[in-house]
């Protein structure tokens, strides 16, 4: 893997890693369809020790299903959603796949939270992907 890499829109964040990531998803929840104003977002999981983060995000946090928060994060001054962090998944962010200065490598293995998806969404079948109605485990 190369280096990982990205940032918002107007430059003032900036990430890296050189980490493997843990898993490559999409996610249908409402509360991703509002974060990323689309029907779904797709997230790289990746060690929270290992990612440098350069300028400064702003977040909001709010209990998720599990009754436990996730704190959703994003540039102050062009608004872009960068990353999340949740506490059901401890020293894991997950970077906002659309972020990526290189997005070509991001292949996803699963779905999660398919209860919610918008109807006109499907993936599953056509990328082999292992679906979950909400979160898996």
């Amino acid at each position: 893997m190369v280096r990982i890499s990205g940032g918002c829109l107007c430059g003032k964040i900036r990430y890296s890693s050189d980490a493997e990531p843990k898993f490559v998803s999409i996610c249908h929840c409402r509360d991703c369809q509002r974060f990323t104003g689309s029907a779904f977002a797709v997230v790289v999981a990746l060690p929270k020790a290992a990612v440098t983060i350069t300028g400064a995000l702003k977040g909001f946090a709010k209990p998720g299903d599990s009754g436990k928060a996730i704190e959703r994060r994003f540039c102050p001054d062009c608004g872009t959603s960068v990353l999340d962090e949740a506490e059901t998944v401890p020293g894991l962010l997950m970077i906002a796949a659309g972020t990526l200065d290189d997005a070509s490598w991001v292949q996803p293995k699963s779905e999660i939270y398919c209860a919610s998806a918008q109807p006109w969404v499907q993936f599953g079948a056509a990328l082999a992907l292992k679906s979950f109605a909400k979160v898996p485990g």
